[in-house]
């Protein structure tokens, strides 16, 4: 496994080793061993999720608070979209930045991203599925979210606004400084 570090700390691009021939291609998506050994963190996975979404489809940008954060790692099974997360620790030198990463079925990265940060991704091919692994369960009463376009956080999200799918719950989503640091 390739793991590559980001701009912004405990952050990182995880890319696995691919073993392919005329039957197809087999890699082992996480190994918690190596990622401890390469990144220096423990996490341990309590709950799987997946989406299927069209293009267009814009997710986010979501979090938990308090004692429900969650680390997460994501992945596209099938299709390509655009990932963003955005840092929401008060302590952190980079609290309000983001990064993006395409992922895709065919480029196999994924992204790490710890506690405190919002997360969110735009479909970018016809659909996608799209999955991710928590550390935390989840919580109705602890989520949280920032409103995807907001101006202060800069982010390019590689479509035309009028393009985007996006539900009624996250089009009302407060603005960056609206939301306290996690």
């Amino acid at each position: 496994m390739e793991v590559t570090k980001t701009e912004i700390e405990d952050c990182f691009i995880l890319k696995p080793q691919k073993f392919e021939d005329e039957r197809g291609y087999f890699f082992e998506s996480f190994n918690e061993a190596i990622f401890r050994d390469k990144t220096g963190l423990l996490v341990h996975f309590v709950q799987d999720n997946q989406s299927f979404s069209s293009k267009g489809v814009l997710r986010g940008l979501h979090f938990q608070t308090g004692v429900h954060q969650q680390a997460k790692l994501v992945r596209v099974i099938q299709g390509e979209v655009l990932d963003v997360v955005v840092d929401l620790r008060k302590d952190s030198k980079t609290y309000g930045k983001h990064i993006k990463e395409i992922l895709s079925d065919t480029n196999q990265k994924q992204v790490f991203i710890p506690r405190g940060f919002a997360h969110g991704f735009l479909v970018l091919s016809e659909t996608a599925i799209f999955s991710y692994k928590c550390d935390n369960y989840y919580n109705r009463e602890s989520e949280g979210g920032i409103i995807y376009n907001d101006e202060s956080l800069g982010i390019d999200w590689m479509l035309r606004d009028e393009d985007f799918l996006i539900s009624e719950k996250d089009l009302v989503l407060p603005k960056f400084k609206d939301v306290s640091p996690l």
